[in-house]
């Protein structure tokens, strides 16, 4: 099992999450954060840091939200990783907990 950054990370994109990831399993694109399948052991330490509640357990993942595991198996083979928690509050508050954010992602 992985844990999966959803929807409403795009645009948000809080970091708190990568500053307690033990492996590093966080990667940055432009608008939204993922994580690597591969590299997640499961830990579960990232999922109560986000703000956004946008990361989510494979488990937990809606009909609606599965797509997210393949989109973060794929960009996190294509962005680089982020260890850093970024200042980006401001950003985040005004698209946190927007709908239909998917068409606005950056690849």
């Amino acid at each position: 099992m992985t844990f999966v950054v959803t929807e409403n990370c795009i645009k948000c994109k809080y970091t708190d999450c990568v500053e307690v990831c033990p492996v590093d399993c966080f990667h940055e694109g432009p608008n939204f954060l993922v994580i690597d399948p591969e590299e997640c052991i499961d830990c579960t330490l990232c999922e109560p840091e986000c703000p956004a509640n946008a990361i989510k357990s494979e488990d937990d993942l809606t009909a609606d939200e599965m797509q997210f595991l393949d989109l973060n198996a794929e960009l996190s083979q294509q962005w680089p990783v982020i260890t850093q928690m970024q200042d980006n509050a401001e950003a985040a508050k005004e698209w946190d907990g927007k709908p239909n954010k998917l068409e606005l992602l950056e690849r």
